[in-house]
């Protein structure tokens, strides 16, 4: 046991290699702003392939569905052989799925081929960069790397600046194109990775366990994701199939939860029978490793309610340009960034459950700002702003100690593999965001307008009845009306319904900031787990 202490602080005394954090802040970068340049896109998709607001939410969630089914396996799968390989492999698949997005003739090609590939390709890369920094780094310089792949958020919204600029000057394709071009670069920036220490112990890879928890998430995340589109319970007209006459969302989830029980269950026989597992127990059986994984996935619900409230209602609503909303991802990534590295360098003895507490309340306060900053057809410039810094500061300080309250509370191997779970509650997290928001604005939309509407003298009842057929969408004035267009009624009628949308969309967005908002806030029922203790101090 000394002989392991000494070792640890011989290795904390190292000096911070800063290239290899470096590339894997890159990588970290690219995920975050493949998914910042499909906000920035919106606009672009609905010219260009027809998209609605269902399909840019689908685009969104299809991401999250591969890597949430597949990241848990990814992190297994560099623990068998070895990170580097892994890392580049993940980085070569996203350049291939940025391709297809580039190339893509509909939004059939462009969310089940790009996104998907690209979705895969964060399913091994991401865990990498989780899984080398306990292999690079060691004592301080540890948390310092984690604080720093915490403000790769943060830097990431260099990326969609950029690539919003791109997106004006030359469309939606030469802009996939060049993030292609980014991950080639990760890929090749990968060989200056320092050597690692290559476990000589024999794994096994554990393809019941993939199954399993590649096929639970993928139905939960599918289920949750489509109530908007395919209906909770009643099937909407847009729903493929049904089951026992119902809508398919609430049986595939259901479903998807009970195969995930299973899946525990199961691995905790194959980690006795092979003392490695795809989900090793002590990710379930430690406190604070659920209270780090909780910290993940809310920070990324956040990041998932901002992408289907903010930045959609911002372009399509309020009309603001993708170089706008770009700008707003720089003030969204300066506090992300300063808050993330500055509370490890600064504050290297804070308490992990304070810091991770009011990183929570700063992220709830975010939305309730942002939720005051929206108007019938337009948002307030300065509360946005306010808004924007609220928001990169409470991210950045739950980022600060997320990672490192998980890798703090497990063996060195557990917490190399842990990567594959933490980016899967990201994933999971980020998905449910946007599911959930996402339903909760259309719903409230679409039923505010039938009942505003069947409550409106000036409407007639066949106008009110063909008004009730139909599923309403997030979009401006003038779209709206053009979506009425091929229904017969009195222009008194449609000046009337486009009143009527405008303010239900108002009261919908609002709503939905406040559920996200106490979403946030019911996280810090998670936290009294987390202690302040490190492993040189055990």
């Amino acid at each position: 046991m000394a002989k392991a202490k000494a070792v640890a602080e011989e290795k904390g005394a190292e000096k911070f290699m800063l290239l290899p954090v470096l590339v894997l802040i890159l990588a970290q970068m690219g995920t975050s702003g493949d998914n910042g340049a499909l906000s920035l896109a919106a606009t672009a998709l609905t010219q260009d392939l027809g998209a609605t607001t269902a399909d840019i939410q689908l685009a969104n969630m299809v991401y999250s569905l591969m890597a949430g089914a597949f990241m848990i396996a990814g992190g297994m799968m560099g623990t068998i052989i070895g990170w580097k390989k892994n890392f580049r492999m993940g980085a070569l698949l996203c350049a291939a799925g940025e391709v297809v997005l580039a190339v893509s003739p509909n939004m059939t090609v462009f969310i089940w081929g790009g996104r998907t590939l690209v979705g895969f390709g964060a399913s091994f890369m991401i865990p990498s960069v989780l899984g080398l920094v306990p292999k690079i780094y060691h004592g301080k310089n540890r948390v310092l790397a984690f604080g720093c792949i915490g403000a790769a958020s943060g830097l990431s919204a260099l990326l969609p600046l950029l690539l919003s600029i791109v997106l004006m000057a030359a469309g939606m394709r030469v802009t996939f194109f060049v993030l292609a071009a980014y991950f080639v670069l990760v890929f090749l920036l990968s060989f200056k990775l320092p050597e690692i220490e290559q476990s000589d112990e024999k794994l096994k890879f554990d393809g019941v366990g993939v199954a399993l928890a590649a096929t639970g998430l993928f139905l939960f995340l599918v289920g949750v994701s489509r109530i908007s589109a395919w209906g909770l319970v009643e099937p909407f007209p847009a729903c493929p199939f049904t089951i026992a006459g119902i809508s398919p969302c609430l049986p595939m989830a259901v479903l998807g939860v009970i195969i995930l029980i299973v899946m525990i269950n199961v691995e905790k026989k194959v980690e006795e029978k092979n003392g490695f597992a795809l989900l090793p127990q002590s990710f379930l059986k430690t406190p604070q490793v659920l209270a780090g994984l909780a910290a993940s996935a809310i920070t990324f619900f956040f990041m998932g309610v901002q992408s289907i409230l903010m930045a959609p209602y911002l372009q399509l609503v309020a009309g603001w340009s993708p170089a706008i909303v770009g700008v707003l991802s720089i003030v969204v990534g300066v506090p992300t960034f300063a808050f993330s590295i500055g509370i490890p360098k600064f504050m290297p003895k804070a308490n992990p459950r304070r810091v991770i507490q009011v990183g929570y309340l700063t992220l709830a306060a975010a939305l309730i700002i942002m939720a005051f900053s929206v108007t019938l057809d337009a948002a307030s410039m300065p509360g946005i702003l306010i808004g924007c810094v609220v928001a990169g500061s409470g991210a950045g300080i739950v980022s600060a100690q997320a990672n490192n309250v998980v890798a703090l509370a497990v063996n060195e191997r557990d917490a190399s593999q842990s990567g594959g779970i933490q980016t899967t509650m990201r994933n999971v997290g980020q998905a449910i965001g946007i599911a959930l928001l996402g339903a909760v604005l259309l719903f409230g939309i679409t039923s505010s307008v039938k009942d505003a509407a069947a409550n409106d003298s000036r409407i007639s009842e066949s106008t009110v009845a063909a008004i009730s057929e139909r599923n309403i969408d997030l979009v401006s004035d003038e779209n709206f009306r053009a979506s009425i267009e091929d229904i017969d009624m009195s222009d008194e009628e449609r000046d009337a319904l486009v009143e009527i949308n405008a303010q239900s969309r108002f009261n919908s967005t609002r709503f939905a900031y406040y559920v996200g908002a106490a979403i946030i806030v019911l996280g810090l029922a998670t936290t009294p787990a987390i202690k302040k203790f490190s492993k040189e101090e055990e």
